[in-house]
């Protein structure tokens, strides 16, 4: 097992795989960890060098704590995490969480350092309020419901988010659902999880993308679950560099894990689309490329 231990002095557990010239860093969901992609990266390994962590207060970076964590510390984790591997042309893959981080990385940071982006389902602001209806539960998620949600018990709102990520289930027993759920928070510090879920409601990274200089490919579940597959197209009139859009049919968003073998194919796509842009042309709406 290797670790990478930060400035601060937390350690974050992490993987690599194959080599190369080109790096992928592979950067998992909230509740989640690196075991995602471990399929998936049995073949992408082949052709780069793959990189997969777990973010800190997931997975075997349980203990990463601090004294306070939010999407910035993940960014900034995800910088040192860069550098200190020398990580080198690299392209970043997050998936829901995970792509949130890739936005707030992009905010703080810029994309100087990175040859390509794929997010998978992920909204750049959660909230829906002020004309905003991208955000989650497919638009229906308002300020009112956060702030009503912060004098929940945690296992309820977790049980809440369980569901809407994957309807099927709120079939189940509440003895069964409540026993999965337990035995995946088992993996994780939930005072993290809190301190993370609070962040994601508040960040907002729409203007993230508007100096963008390397191509970006979207993942999106059709009909989707947490969010509105309407987001590619809001997506694809902002983004200002070559744009795009992956369907995965009839899933949820747990894409990764419902679609592997596909996830895995697309993927490979992305590694064989490559070159960074040397000026990002300005975003013209209903005017982003497509190839």
């Amino acid at each position: 097992m290797s670790y990478f231990t930060l400035e601060c002095g937390e350690k974050l557990y992490y993987e690599e795989h194959g080599s190369g010239e080109r790096t992928l860093v592979l950067l998992h969901g909230w509740t989640s960890s690196h075991e995602i992609f471990s399929d998936p990266v049995k073949t992408l390994s082949k052709q780069v060098r793959c990189i997969l962590y777990d973010h800190r207060g997931h997975g075997e970076s349980k203990e990463a704590a601090g004294d306070h964590v939010d999407m910035e510390t993940l960014a900034d984790d995800l910088r040192e995490l860069l550098t200190g591997l020398k990580a080198e042309r690299v392209i970043l893959c997050g998936w829901s969480m995970g792509a949130g981080v890739i936005m707030e990385y992009l905010k703080k940071y810029g994309d100087a350092d990175l040859e390509q982006i794929v997010l998978c389902d992920m909204t750049p602001k959660q909230i829906n309020e002020n004309g905003w209806h991208l955000g989650l539960h497919k638009g229906n998620y308002t300020r009112e419901q956060a702030e009503a949600e912060k004098g929940q018990p945690f296992l309820e709102m977790f049980r809440t988010f369980s569901i809407a990520t994957i309807p099927w289930t709120g079939k189940l027993p509440p003895h069964i659902l409540e026993r999965g759920m337990k035995r995946r928070l088992k993996k994780c510090n939930e005072e993290v999880l809190k301190q993370l879920a609070a962040s994601m409601k508040e960040i907002d990274c729409r203007d993230a993308f508007q100096n963008l200089h390397v191509p970006l490919t979207y993942f999106y579940p059709d009909p989707g679950s947490l969010f509105s597959p309407e987001l590619v197209i809001w997506y694809r009139e902002h983004i200002p560099t070559r744009f795009r859009a992956v369907r995965f049919k009839g899933c949820t968003h747990v894409l990764i894990e419902e679609r592997p073998m596909k996830f895995t194919e697309e993927m490979l796509r992305v590694i064989n689309w490559t070159g960074r842009l040397k000026e990002a042309p300005k975003a013209v709406k209903g005017a982003a490329r497509s190839v």
